[in-house]
């Protein structure tokens, strides 16, 4: 009986350090994403260079896409959010490409998997650029927290949004950050 009456004790201490510590972020301010902490909004976005392994295959420097609005979106074949936000991803392309919106998505697959890209982005329709971060040195730079994570970058290559994960609704907040930036 008493060690029973020590596990409850225990364990409602422990809710209620839980339910403290909760209450210390659920203030007007949402907690800080990685990006926000690691000072990538703001700021200049990290460059790379890699080559696609969709169609078109092509080298894409982010340095050179300047003047155009880039989506930064990391994410992988394993990834079950990732089935959801291509399509919406796919319907931004389509829509604002014309208007200076580029899309990369760069793939965190591991070596055994990155031959599933292709049929990846066929099977859930996108056509944007889609590459394979080999070594992780373009994720080291922009520390996703999750796949998906989405970082849009101003036509002066500027990080201004974050997006971690993938809820639904969520492609109208960033239809309104593309074209606002786009707008710019």
């Amino acid at each position: 009986m008493h060690v029973r009456y020590e596990f409850v004790r225990a364990l409602t201490l422990a809710l209620v350090a839980a339910v403290a510590g909760c209450a210390e972020t659920s203030g007007d301010k949402a907690p800080e994403s990685a990006a926000e902490k690691d000072g990538l909004i703001g700021n200049p976005a990290p460059n790379f260079q890699v080559k696609t392994v969709t169609e078109p295959k092509e080298k894409i420097a982010l340095k050179e896409l300047r003047g155009q609005v880039v989506i930064v979106d990391f994410w992988g074949t394993f990834c079950e959010p990732c089935k959801k936000s291509f399509p919406k991803l796919q319907e931004l392309s389509h829509k604002y490409a014309t208007d200076g919106l580029r899309i990369i998505g760069i793939s965190e697959d591991e070596e055994e998997d990155k031959d599933k890209i292709p049929g990846f982005a066929e099977t859930y329709g996108a056509k944007f650029a889609l590459a394979w971060d080999r070594d992780k040195s373009i994720a080291r730079r922009y520390k996703p927290e999750t796949m998906p994570s989405s970082f849009i970058i101003d036509k002066s290559g500027i990080v201004r949004f974050a997006h971690v994960g993938f809820h639904d609704g969520e492609e109208t907040q960033v239809e309104s950050e593309v074209r606002g930036l786009l707008a710019r």
